[in-house]
């Protein structure tokens, strides 16, 4: 039976993934402008919502994403733990250590924190329960972009493209021109204009291993599903 105290990620509901936080308090990467600890999470207080942990009922016919707040890779033995208890769940972490041995599939986050602008990690070999690789993007790291479209897709890996959204002044004034400051679905921010995602997506418009994060300018995750899609892939490929 559904619990209706539940608080769901309003960008995830109806999309058949439910998330799961496991830690306590604030994520160790301390990412600018990560909406999880900034204040502005759909789970603040974090003191009084945390951790945040569905029912396996509440799991039910859903996908389970471990850590829409948080890393994977932070507390993994009590993620694990936790994990244990749903038939359907995946992983996010930006720390690209021992993803091989996730017990499930895995999204990592390849240019997190201050390396968003300069660099990005290269996994290497490539797990054969990656589902796909996020690169966040905005209009002044277009060489990681590129870059990191060429090494994971060369590989056979997917890559989500991840367009970044500012709530503090993080925009030079010289790119704001290129920004437009709105709501997205529940938080307002310096998110970049439809016409300047489109110049940079039609750089990979025919590369079958490059999607973007949302459709078509869309930011519920309902409208996408490259989570559900991406995960019964792998499932699919490692029964094999």
């Amino acid at each position: 039976m559904e619990d209706y105290n539940w608080i769901y990620n309003p960008k995830t509901k109806g999309s058949g993934v439910i998330c799961c936080i496991p830690q306590v308090g604030a994520c160790p990467n301390k990412c600018p402008d990560c909406f999880f600890q900034s204040g502005r999470s759909y789970l603040e207080p974090l003191c009084d919502n945390l951790p945040h942990i569905p029912s396996s009922d509440m799991a039910e016919n859903r996908v389970v994403r471990m850590n829409d707040g948080n890393d994977s890779n932070y507390q993994r033995k009590l993620v694990e733990a936790v994990a244990l208890g749903y038939k359907h769940v995946f992983f996010n972490t930006s720390q690209p250590y021992e993803l091989d041995k996730f017990p499930a599939p895995f999204v990592l986050t390849i240019n997190p924190n201050l390396m968003t602008d300069v660099d990005f990690h290269r996994v290497d070999p490539i797990p054969k329960n990656i589902m796909f690789v996020r690169v966040r993007v905005n209009t002044w790291n277009p060489e990681v972009l590129t870059t990191a479209v060429q090494y994971y897709t060369s590989r056979e890996v997917r890559v989500v493209i991840t367009f970044m959204r500012y709530y503090t002044e993080s925009i030079s004034e010289e790119q704001k021109e290129l920004y437009t400051f709105e709501k997205k679905v529940t938080n307002s921010y310096w998110y970049m204009k439809r016409s300047m995602q489109k110049d940079i997506l039609s750089s990979f418009e025919d590369n079958p291993y490059v999607y973007e994060c949302g459709y078509k300018d869309t930011h519920s995750c309902k409208f996408c599903g490259n989570c559900i899609r991406e995960y019964y892939r792998v499932i699919e490929e490692c029964r094999l």
